[in-house]
């Protein structure tokens, strides 16, 4: 008998289910050789399909219901559960149909009526296996028992273990699934059908008073639960409170999941079979199967979604905040699939078409996979693009279009190909279309959007080609308007982990809907699985668990370059760049990167983990590439293989030899034709080197340290640190080695996406106006120019001579008082100059304050174009939200945006920064602190920043200082920690007095390095730093000590005697 508490708890789910209508049962009723209720099977079968039924039976005379029940035995061993209940199988002459599920609409009373004959059962102490037998018979007893087991017409669908607080929880119910429940006869190995993958019950629950935990495969000690909770009330892991005493904190997996419809549902549109091929440790494939059930967020994101979607009906904007590792392909599969089976009052489907915007491959064959096994139907799901078609995207997209295939496949790149298809078929505009973007950013919105919304919105001038054309422009600003307001035949569903201020406010919704955002009605997410709950569930790490922060010290010389004066900030930025640009700075960087590499990284996760290198520009990318396999090839060292990955190509420079792109043998040998992310999941690479392209979107689960160097804030800093954050067995460990940031400023971008992203306050859109204001009274376009230019714009039949007619006056206006103040600044310069030399102290701050005024003048005019580009970009967004109806508005936005490339400007040439004379004098990288950064302790309020400063700039004369000063004044921050003895001066010392050496420099100037570095060099290098003993200590004792670094410094040396070679020898030709 179970404990008293336990069995209360027991009754408590019985009587709930059985008062939503659950019928209940008996354990005698249940079949424990064929693991049915066989009452329930033939039951069913009969009400629903009597005519079926007596054909069967005729066909079948002799004991018909036996033959019927070892048929489904048959057909659940060989098809499945999942695939028996959703499609039933075929004998001679007969279809047997063992569940009905759900129309999607009320047109056919013969399916409604099937639907309500479905008989669902609870049956409470379920002694299950075939095999059980008593200790007389000699050995142990063995009769497993489980609490609950639910059936849908006779078929199991899932098993509860239950467990009462008061004596034990969740994690024993899981123990007792994984000791006492084994999948197969421990004595006979014979399988035990309720409980066999695929064959027996779809899910099994541990069920604990606070918590639930699920799993469809049981396998012994390695079974995997997942967690069935809602999330604490604080966003973490677990379970609310309950509201009241009458309630457990799990009422909810009977009340709702378990809810009749619901359980069905799950059943027809959720449940589905994932097999996945990858490479196993020794590089064969491996296939695995498993039987994806919604976690409870999934479960409940995309019902409230269909819900939603059906009370208010299309036209609608929904944002799932949705962390990294919430299972966010599934949840967009099942959202695309149902909102694509919606109908509305009238049988006609609510959608013509879902359109998926995604960058992951994966999520195409995902969709494709997961709705056959729903549907067993082809054609429902189309990508497009040009790999499967010779068509170009817009009339692939237009033939989706027409044919109404229910879901579309597009990259965001393919996007705007959606436009042109809408724009050459105006019938296809009239149409409702449901958009689900993934990893939403405003940047999927903005002009597209209204685009988009704009071809949408022009059925109401008319639907065919011949009465478009006699709209006037008029009209069609009109049109462009409007288009600019929420469409009510586009619904928006954005899944993004890190939303932008942007993307809540354009896809948020206020917490009062009947009132407009404010900052006391701010617009949020309409459902939030949190980096919290994720974390704390397991399905995602913690990244920020160990890291490390080194610095940088450095100090520059520039003994015989000209001082100029320059502008200071631009200065400081290019010399900040020639330091990280330096080859001894990333060879010191590389030197760490892989020693950390080989003694943290190399060995985890059975020798198959990865790391990833992040730097600053494609340039710094193929640099460090170089230098690492160099480093690698220099060390000797044979299990380090690394990887560079970037877009576009590279140019040659005085480091790198030749232009490349990520293809080039010189960097990627052994690619073989692979894609990168594919070839990298392989054993030939372990280490990518990153600029931009991987550093989101890319799911690698080995990946187990990150080495940053470049400046990393915001959405960015949080999507690229979270590539680490995936799961891989049960111990990944993470890293990050960061040269760059500061753990504060790290701590700060993760910290509003760590629960819910919220806003401070809305934008205002009154900032539209002023910036208005400030671009009219600049005087460098006149507004009738505007008015021609936006009516020659909206007018079909205007030819594009008048749109540059319109814009040439704003143009010249512009390029003449640019170059006007240009030449002011010069003259003014020149002045100066002559005022300084002749000791005219008058006369030299009449200079300084015309020079002032002339670099204002330039400023502003550089200003103005900064400003024309964010006018553009802010109604483009606030025209989405705000309804400003406003003509003036939209002809100032088209024409700014036309105007904009038009103002280009040749920079002056002493803005330059002459770095061809500069030398690393000094230079230390030095292990700052390792960090435990703790996401969960840190207070405050952290929010999202709405954009209200835009246009807020003024102009001013840029700061201007001698290149000396500026070399100076970075030398103090960079080089504090430096003394004479970081020299590199140390490394040129030596060089040279080995170059005065001649029987050393024959071998270096006519044999391959490994040649030399085989013969007296190495020795002649050591002896030399013996000599050099007395100036360089500490340098010198580091070079002897160590015979790896002795060797690695004789390399390096030997490099500035071939590199010295080289240039004299093309002096000399």
């Amino acid at each position: 008998m179970a404990d008293s508490k336990e069995y209360r708890f027991q009754q408590d789910i019985i009587e709930a289910l059985a008062a939503q209508g659950w019928l209940v049962g008996t354990a005698s009723g249940y079949d424990r050789r064929t693991a049915l209720y066989t009452e329930d099977v033939l039951g069913y079968f009969k009400d629903a399909w009597p005519e079926r039924w007596d054909k069967f039976a005729k066909a079948n005379p002799s004991n018909p219901e036996d033959v019927l029940v070892q048929k489904l035995v048959r057909e659940l061993e060989q098809s499945g559960t999942l695939d028996v209940l959703r499609h039933g199988f075929k004998l001679p002459a007969v279809k047997v149909e063992l569940c009905s599920f759900q129309p999607d609409h009320g047109m056919n009373p013969d399916t409604l009526k099937r639907y309500h004959c479905n008989r669902l059962r609870v049956v409470p102490e379920v002694s299950y296996s075939p095999h059980a037998r008593d200790a007389a018979s000699g050995g142990q007893s063995y009769n497993p028992r489980l609490d609950l087991v639910l059936f849908v017409n006779g078929i199991p669908t899932a098993t509860l273990e239950l467990k009462s607080e008061f004596k034990q929880s969740v994690e024993n119910a899981k123990r007792q699934y994984r000791q006492d429940r084994p999948v197969k006869d421990p004595l006979t190995r014979k399988p035990e059908p309720l409980l066999t993958f695929k064959r027996g019950a779809l899910v099994h629950f541990a069920v604990g008073q606070n918590e639930v935990a699920m799993t469809t495969k049981l396998a012994g000690k390695d079974t995997f639960f997942l967690p069935f909770n809602l999330g604490s009330a604080e966003g973490g892991a677990g379970n609310p409170m309950p509201e009241d005493d009458s309630q457990y904190a799990t009422s909810y997996l009977w009340q709702r999941l378990m809810q009749p419809d619901a359980w069905l549902k799950v059943l027809g549109r959720f449940l589905h079979l994932d097999k996945k091929t990858s490479e196993g440790f020794d590089g064969t494939p491996v296939t695995k199967e498993t039987m994806i059930f919604p976690r409870y967020h999934q479960w409940e994101v995309v019902n409230q979604l269909i819900n939603t979607t059906c009370a208010e009906g299309p036209g609608k904007r929904y944002l799932i905040q949705h962390s990294a590792g919430s299972g966010k392909s599934n949840s967009i599969a099942w959202t695309a699939h149902q909102l694509a089976s919606l109908y509305d009052a009238d049988g006609q489907r609510l959608f013509n078409s879902v359109i998926v915007i995604t960058d992951r491959t994966v999520l195409d064959k995902q969709l494709q996979d997961t709705i056959y096994q729903f549907e067993h139907a082809q054609g429902v799901v189309k990508q497009i693009n040009r790999e499967t078609s010779n068509q170009s995207k817009s009339e692939q997209l237009a033939e989706a279009l027409a044919e109404q295939t229910r879901i579309i496949i597009v990259t965001i790149q393919t996007f705007p190909a959606l436009f042109d298809a809408l724009d050459k078929y105006p019938k296809l505009a009239s149409g409702r279309y449901a958009v689900i973007a993934d990893e939403a950013h405003s940047s999927q919105t903005g002009s597209s959007a209204s685009k988009l919304k704009q071809i949408l919105g022009s059925d109401a001038l008319g639907s065919d080609n011949q009465e478009r054309e006699e709209v006037s422009a008029e009209e069609l600003l009109d049109a462009a308007v409007q288009a600019r307001q929420p469409n009510e035949r586009i619904s928006y569903y954005a899944f993004t982990a890190t939303p932008k201020a942007k993307t809540l406010e354009l896809f948020g919704r206020p917490a009062d809907p009947t009132l407009p955002a404010s900052a006391s009605n701010k617009p949020e997410a309409f459902h939030l699985y949190s980096m919290r709950q994720a974390i704390e569930e397991g399905f995602i790490l913690d990244v920020l668990r160990n890291y490390t922060t080194y610095s940088t010290a450095w100090k520059i010389a520039h003994p015989d370059g000209e001082d100029d004066e320059v502008d200071s900030k631009k200065a400081r930025i290019k010399l900040a760049r020639w330091v990280r640009l330096h080859p001894y700075n990333i060879s010191q960087k590389v030197e760490v990167i892989v020693e950390h590499f080989r003694a943290n990284i190399r060995g985890l996760l059975n020798g198959q983990a990865k790391a990833m290198v992040v730097t600053s520009s494609r340039q710094e990318a193929v640099r460090y590439q170089l230098a690492l396999k160099a480093y690698v090839q220099q060390m000797g060292y044979s299990d380090v293989h690394p990887l560079v990955a970037f877009s576009g190509s590279v140019l040659p420079d005085e480091v790198i030899p030749e232009e490349v792109t990520e293809s080039s043998s010189l960097l990627n040998a052994g690619l073989n034709g692979r894609d990168l992310a594919q070839a990298f999941d392989t054993q030939d690479f372990n280490v990518m080197i990153a600029a931009n392209k991987y550093q989101t979107g890319f799911d690698q689960p080995k990946l187990c340290a990150m080495y940053v160097d470049k400046k990393l804030q915001g959405v960015d800093c949080v999507q690229t640190l979270s590539r680490l954050n995936r799961t891989f067995g049960d111990s990944k460990e993470t890293f990050i080695l960061d040269f760059f940031n500061e753990p504060q400023d790290i701590l700060d971008a993760f910290l509003p996406y760590y629960t819910k992203a919220e806003l401070t306050d809305v934008t205002d859109p009154q900032i539209i106006y002023d910036l208005q204001k400030k671009l009219d009274a600049e005087g460098i376009y006149h507004w009738q120019e505007v008015e021609a230019f936006a009516m020659a714009f909206f007018n079909p039949k205007a030819g594009g001579s008048k749109l540059m007619y319109y814009c040439t006056p704003a143009k010249e206006r512009f390029a003449k008082r640019y170059a006007f103040s240009v030449e002011s600044r010069q003259q003014a310069l020149d002045f100066k100059r002559t005022a300084e030399t002749n000791g005219d102290s008058a006369g030299l701050k009449k200079a300084e304050h015309a020079l002032k005024e002339a670099g204002e003048q330039v400023d502003q005019l550089d200003l103005f174009r900064k400003n024309l580009q964010s006018f553009v970009r802010l109604y483009e967004f606030l025209s989405q939200i705000v309804p400003y109806e406003d003509r003036e508005l939209e002809q100032l936005c088209v024409f700014a945006k036309h105007l904009h490339p038009l103002l280009r400007v040749d920079r002056l040439q002493q803005d330059d920064v002459d770095v061809g004379e500069l030398q690393l004098s000094h230079y230390r990288l030095s292990k700052r602190a390792e960090h435990q950064l703790r996401l969960s302790e840190e207070g405050g309020d952290y929010t999202l920043k709405p954009g209200s400063d835009v246009g807020s700039g003024k102009p001013h004369d840029p700061e201007k200082k001698r290149l000396s000063e500026i070399i100076e004044a970075l030398n103090d921050i960079f080089g504090a920690e430096v003394s004479d003895d970081d020299q590199l001066q140390f490394l040129t010392g030596i060089a040279q007095r080995i170059s005065r050496q001649e029987d050393v420099m024959a071998q270096v100037n006519n044999h391959s390095v490994e040649q030399v570095m085989h013969g007296l060099f190495p020795k002649r290098v050591l002896d030399t730093v013996l000599d050099a003993m007395t100036d360089h200590e500490k340098l010198s004792l580091e070079v002897l000590d160590n015979e790896t670094k002795s060797r690695a410094f004789a390399l390096v040396i030997l490099k500035m005697l071939t590199r010295q070679a080289a240039g004299l020898s093309a002096q000399v030709g």
